[in-house]
């Protein structure tokens, strides 16, 4: 899988990434195969994904960040067509040539629904961070938002996201609306 993103505010680009992940995949569970029929991402029909990636982050005129991640996905089909995952995520980072690590556990709760033909996903998730640099759990996103296939092989994902920093004093509010492009070949 190959990623590229950008982040604006105000309408100048504070952020951006691009990377490359190879993803490991259980074999497909039966029931979760149900679960996920509509779905583009064939990931969520495997009970465990397995992940490892590098991305780089441009920081303009100062040195560039390097991430290797490491994700474990187990994947839980609940009553009603309700798919739970939970992501463990361990992000190795250079910033400035000082390594520092930080742990990433993110709860999805997600359901596909359809009209007719036409069928969505909508999703709550929640993610909480430990930041070893600050030597605690200081970092909070809260997040819903709905996946609509455009295509055969494309999907758009808009959400919402807060998210509650508190590393440095005071606590950081950040309030954002996100929009996801996704290509399946």
């Amino acid at each position: 899988m190959f990623n590229a993103s950008t982040t604006q505010e105000a309408g100048n680009t504070i952020g951006s990434q691009f990377g490359a992940n190879f993803d490991m995949f259980t074999k497909p569970l039966f029931k979760l195969k149900r679960f996920t029929i509509f779905q583009l991402d064939e990931s969520k029909s495997r009970p465990l994904t397995l992940r490892i990636g590098y991305n780089r982050l441009p920081n303009g005129d100062k040195p560039p960040e390097n991430r290797v991640l490491l994700d474990a996905t187990p994947r839980y089909p609940l009553k009603a067509g309700v798919l739970l995952a939970d992501r463990n995520r361990a992000d190795l980072r250079w910033i400035n040539g000082d390594f520092s690590w930080r742990y990433r556990n993110r709860l999805v709760v997600e359901r596909t629904f359809g009209i007719y033909s036409y069928h969505f996903t909508p999703y709550v998730r929640g993610e909480a961070y430990y930041v070893s640099s600050a030597g605690k759990w200081s970092r909070t996103a809260e997040d819903i938002g709905f996946i609509f296939p455009i295509r055969k092989r494309a999907e758009i994902e808009g959400y919402y996201e807060h998210m509650n920093d508190t590393s440095k004093s005071p606590n950081q509010q950040t309030h954002g609306i996100g929009l996801v492009l996704s290509f399946y070949f």
